[in-house]
């Protein structure tokens, strides 16, 4: 599924000066999804930390 937070973790990735990510926000509108889907897309391995 596209959603449009994907473009804004893209730039995230290509930023020179990118600090670790950091996603918070309301129960159950998908965040872990996103960041799920994002690593395993973007990424070769990916490491999830949940707080």
């Amino acid at each position: 599924m596209y959603r449009e937070i994907i473009n804004d973790l893209l730039k995230w990735k290509k930023s020179n000066s990118r600090k670790p990510l950091i996603v918070h926000g309301a129960r159950q509108v998908g965040k872990t999804y996103i960041i799920k889907e994002f690593g395993n897309k973007y990424y070769e391995n990916m490491i999830h930390v949940n707080f």
